[in-house]
């Protein structure tokens, strides 16, 4: 199965990221029909300015066959789904990633309180996607995270980034092999993602596909494989 699209990467502005949106987009043109660059919002250290999410128009949006969106992977700060830009940027992006991270929302082993405020985020009518789920550190209800996902029509991510040996995340494969069989079962669909901090990690799901050949997950559920399809979403 082909899939044409990646919408969670990062370039430079993110601070930990290592390549610029032109070697992204130049990578990607070749692999890809569909790439979004969604750098982190200010909190996360290091990140880039509020400013730097205000002047997308001066970026390509096709080149060659390759369409770009330009997003924003926010920082959930509060267990009431507060995030870390203000609402009037917020509007003017195409594609919003709430994500979980340590040095915005500290670690808690509260499975209630993760999940609760992992929903409050789901039913913010902003986001479309929800980014890596399983990470271990932050314990959640699989169940009813897929049926509030399923509800909301917000994406659930399995992020390719946290099934590697390297990554901060790593010790989540039996969570992420369980969201798979509970979207599954419940019929619901998810997003691939890289999580590229390199251009050479765009459009690179390596670490997914044993996970999805294990639990026999169907194509028709992965929205990467048609741009249309993701475009729902939006």
């Amino acid at each position: 199965m082909k899939y044409v699209l990646d919408v969670h990467c990062h370039s430079i502005s993110s601070g930990h990221a290592y390549s610029t949106i032109t070697e992204n987009i130049n990578y990607a043109k070749d692999k890809l029909e569909l790439l979004a660059i969604t750098d982190h919002a200010p909190k996360m250290p290091g990140s880039c300015s509020k400013i730097h999410f205000l002047n997308f128009g001066v970026l390509p949006r096709k080149v060659d066959n390759l369409e770009i969106i330009y997003g924003v992977e926010l920082n959930i700060i509060g267990e009431n789904g507060e995030l870390d830009l203000p609402q009037n940027i917020i509007d003017r992006l195409d594609i919003k990633i709430a994500s979980l991270h340590p040095p915005c929302f500290a670690p808690v082993d509260d499975r209630e309180y993760i999940t609760n405020t992992i929903i409050n985020v789901m039913k913010n009518k902003d986001i479309n996607i929800i980014g890596h789920l399983g990470d271990p550190r932050y314990p959640i209800d699989i169940e009813k995270l897929v049926r509030v996902s399923k509800d909301t029509k917000t994406l659930i991510e399995i992020n390719n980034a946290s099934l590697s040996s390297t990554n901060t995340r790593c010790g989540g494969e039996s969570i992420i092999e369980n969201i798979l069989k509970e979207c599954k079962q419940q019929n619901v669909e998810v997003i691939l993602n890289s999580d590229a901090h390199y251009h050479t990690q765009i459009g690179d799901f390596s670490n997914i596909f044993p996970l999805l050949k294990k639990t026999n997950f169907p194509d028709e559920l992965i929205v990467n494989t048609s741009v249309e399809k993701f475009k729902s979403y939006l």
